[in-house]
Formats: C-alpha cells, structure tokens, sequence
C-alpha cells in the first residue's frame, strides 16, 4: 500500500508539473503571437519577437508549438490581445507591477483586484509604484558558457551597464534601449541567451517578516497563475528560510 500511496503521490506531482508547464507554454505562444502580429514575423527583424522565442526556447517549448504561435499571427484569426499593466501594494507597502495580454480587460482587471483584495492589499493607479523600479534590459547565460571574468568583460565591451555572475548563470544588465545591440554582440561570442527581455527592476527592495511574506508570496503565485498575466516583479526581500519553505 504504501509503494501505492507513494506512486500517487508522484503521479499527482507529474500532473501538477505538466499543467504548469502547459500554463507556461499558453503564456509564452501568446506573447510570440503578439509580436508577430504587431511588427514582422521574422525574428531577425523584429526584436520582440526574437526575445520571445529566445524565452520559449530557454523553457524547452516544441519547435512546433512556436511556428504555431506566429501562423496563428499571421492567419489573422488570432485574438486581439491588449497589453496593460497593473500596480498595486502587497502587505507591508510592498509594490507590485503585473504586465497582462488580455482579451477581456474587465476580466482580467476584476481577477487581479480580487487577489490583491484577499491578500490585503490594494490595486493602485498606473504610476502609483513604477516610479520606485526601473525599466532595463535584462540578458542572461548558463553558468558553463564563460568564466565570470570572460562574461564581464564582454558585457562592458559590448556597452552594457552592469554585469553579475554565479553558480546559477550570467546576468547581463542594460539601458532599454542598447539591450538588442548588446544582446547582438553577446550572441557573436556565447551563441543564442537564455532570455533578453525588458523588465522591472526594484531600485531599493523592502525586507519583509515571514508572516507578511507568506501573504505576498500567495499574492504573487496568484498572480503569477492567472492565465492572462505574463509578468509579475514586486520590491519584496523574503528571507532564505521563507523561501526554503515556500519552494
């Protein structure tokens, strides 16, 4: 019985695996879908485009299921899909930026009020809090494909502003508006990044107690769950043991 309960217990963790893998590959055809209907469908020519197949890439997505993505742009039966962005404060006077593709802004709208509202927190204007983040580039590498010193090194060449490296891989930062140049150049001496994407970074995060942590790491997952939401950032330092217990 208990080999049973023990198969059970791994078939279920496979099944929650594959529907969070599902949900990620929905996200990440919408975006490719996106950026081929709104600029060229040729990734070489369109930067957004080429980003979000670099990202679909980097979570392993079937070739297939990319080209699906641009044909559904290119055959004009797609979607329509409206790019908005949320603010919000998590407990704590924590900010939080949601970036959605949604086809029903009221929908989306009303689910993301509804877990800010049972968090205890509180959906704010657009502006409220993205004044405290800054809008960069963001390029990152495997661990294996350069010593630190070579991938800093680089990154300066290459005109990037900051670079930090460790066990888990390269991170490469730029201004918004170098990230395809230096992407560019990085590429000719390390091959295709794991991701090149614009995001929001934290200027000054907010170091918070495990108790308000576990609130707004439940607001994030929420978030991060919900169909028509790509992107969530926060300014919310949790503790390595709250981490180590929510993972």
């Amino acid at each position: 019985m208990a080999g049973h309960s023990q198969f059970k217990n791994i078939m279920h963790r496979k099944g929650r695996q594959d529907a969070v893998r599902s949900k990620l590959f929905s996200k990440l055809a919408r975006e490719i879908t996106v950026a081929a209907k709104m600029g060229l469908p040729d990734p070489n020519m369109n930067p957004r485009l080429r980003a979000a197949i670099q990202a679909a890439r980097a979570e392993n997505m079937p070739k297939d299921n990319i080209e699906r993505a641009i044909k559904k742009a290119l055959g004009g039966d797609s979607e329509n899909y409206e790019e908005i962005r949320y603010e919000g404060y998590a407990p704590g006077g924590v900010a939080v930026i949601i970036e959605a593709l949604t086809d029903n802004r009221n929908r989306t709208a009303s689910e993301v009020r509804s877990y800010f509202t049972k968090a205890g927190g509180s959906l704010a204007e657009t502006g409220a809090v993205s004044f405290m983040f800054d809008r960069v580039g963001v390029i990152e590498y495997d661990a294996k494909v350069a010593t630190e010193d070579a991938m800093m090194e680089a990154a300066i060449e290459a005109g990037a502003d900051d670079a930090s490296s460790s066990e888990h891989g390269h991170e490469i930062v730029t201004a918004m508006d170098a990230l395809r140049d230096v992407a560019k150049e990085l590429e000719t001496k390390f091959g295709e990044p794991k991701k090149a994407a614009l995001v929001w970074r934290a200027q000054n995060q907010i170091a918070v107690d495990d108790e308000a942590g576990e609130k707004i790491l439940k607001l994030l997952d929420s978030l991060d769950d919900n169909d028509d939401v790509q992107n969530v950032y926060s300014n919310a330092e949790f503790s390595d043991a709250l981490m180590a217990k929510m993972g």
